[in-house]
């Protein structure tokens, strides 16, 4: 088998010349500033391509937070800022019936708050706009432009309105698709299946008086940038230091080494206990190929499921299952595992498997719907991943070209910084 040929992160523009002889401070980027969530798959995208971009020193982490806790989990369909206004609100009844029943002698019952933000993170800025839009201007003539990325929805009205205050001070690009307008943006990148909905095979199962809320409702315009699936940190230099961080541990491992990573059910691609009996009968069937076989659960997956692969394997000499309290050995897995089996449920942990070019086995893609249903067909279709069935020699080996999409849409970034004069120097 020929060796793969893993993506290096893009590299800077030619050195040498002097930015006063290339248009001045004023058109060269040297920081960034991310948008997140508190979502680590969202965020995790941001820092993926501020990262590819050579920026990951010089970036600047604020989070739009919401009210989480108690009623706040019926509330996050609305948008951030009426949200939190309407639970201040709510705070305020509260509080004040509170005084009235202490003063007809009931006791007080505390209302549960929390800030939407994970602990080990208080130095994380709130995502203020009007202090980012400062920033900007104020630092402009010193340190240049400012790069702002940003990634989920949750973050799409902070982003577009630092876009619209501070046009001139500042280039924004909007990681996933946010539905409408995507002109308040100076790029989007977002994954081809978003644009699932357009297709005739969509249409069909959409009713016509239901078609106007589906969204989007026009073709990617100049300004976005299509990908296979989501943007991360993976590539040959993350994964070198990775697999010289982890060599005493994953090195005496017997091979083949299989990682499976086990997920959980979302909207569009539904499982139970049913999978986790379908995946550990598969597993057994080729544990006989294997020289060992690591499993880790994510933060979503059931604890129905993670009980029956505990039940069925985790006595199993082959096997060990990461139990969530150890420093986490995912990037360890991306770099010295020989396969991967995936739930069908993630785009992040496919996307990473997939950039590798090892083999990557999916499990569980036929109880998805909509836009996933297209999301696995390209992945099938490129070549980067086959159907788990359990009857695969995991001795055998095939490869393919690794995915690139973070690396790419980095080097679309540098690209609309020369269009519109600018340009990237770490």
């Amino acid at each position: 088998m020929k060796p793969i040929r893993l993506p290096e992160p893009p590299g800077s523009p030619p050195m040498g010349v002097p930015d006063i002889f290339e248009g001045g401070v004023y058109g060269v980027i040297r920081r960034a500033v991310v948008i997140g969530n508190g979502f680590p798959a969202s965020e995790n995208q941001s820092v993926g391509l501020v990262r590819a971009l050579g920026l990951s020193e010089k970036q600047i982490l604020y989070r739009v937070t919401r009210p989480r806790g108690g009623i706040n989990e019926w509330l996050h369909w609305l948008p951030v800022s009426l949200h939190k206004k309407l639970y201040y609100i709510i705070r305020q009844i509260y509080a004040y019936s509170q005084v009235l029943l202490t003063r007809r002698g009931k006791k007080i019952v505390s209302i549960r708050n929390e800030n939407g933000v994970s602990a080990g993170v208080s130095s994380v800025l709130e995502a203020d706009v009007k202090n980012i839009v400062t920033m900007a201007r104020e630092t402009f003539e010193k340190d240049g432009p400012l790069l702002v990325v940003a990634c989920g929805r949750d973050t799409i009205s902070v982003a577009s309105s630092i876009k619209r205050l501070a046009s001139e001070n500042v280039f924004v690009v909007q990681i996933q698709h946010p539905r409408s307008h995507l002109d308040r943006f100076d790029m989007v990148i977002t994954p081809k299946h978003d644009y699932y909905p357009l297709t005739s095979g969509a249409q069909e199962q959409v009713p016509r008086f239901l078609r106007r809320w589906i969204t989007p409702h026009e073709p990617p315009g100049r300004n976005v940038v299509l990908t296979v699936g989501a943007l991360h940190q993976v590539d040959s230099t993350a994964l070198r230091s990775a697999a010289i961080a982890w060599h005493d541990e994953f090195a005496p491992l017997p091979k083949p080494l299989l990682v499976v990573n086990i997920g959980g059910p979302t909207s569009f691609c539904r499982y139970g206990a049913d999978l986790a009996k379908q995946l550990t009968d598969s597993l057994s069937n080729v544990l006989a190929s294997c020289g060992s076989l690591r499993i880790s659960f994510s933060r979503r997956t059931p604890e129905k499921v993670s009980k029956i692969v505990m039940k069925e394997l985790g006595s199993h000499p082959k096997v060990y299952v990461w139990d969530g309290e150890d420093p986490n050995p995912h990037m360890g897995h991306l770099a010295w595992a020989d396969a991967f089996v995936v739930t069908a449920d993630s785009v992040s942990l496919l996307s990473e498997a997939c950039s590798t070019g090892k083999p990557v086995y999916v499990v569980g893609a036929e109880r998805c719907t909509w836009k996933f249903v297209e999301f696995h067909k390209i992945l099938r279709e490129r070549g980067l991943v086959r159907p788990f069935t359990g009857l695969e020699d995991m001795s055998e080996s095939w490869s393919y070209p690794p995915l690139n999409d973070t690396a790419e849409a980095a080097n679309r970034v540098h690209e609309a910084l020369v269009d519109r004069g600018w340009r990237l120097r770490p």
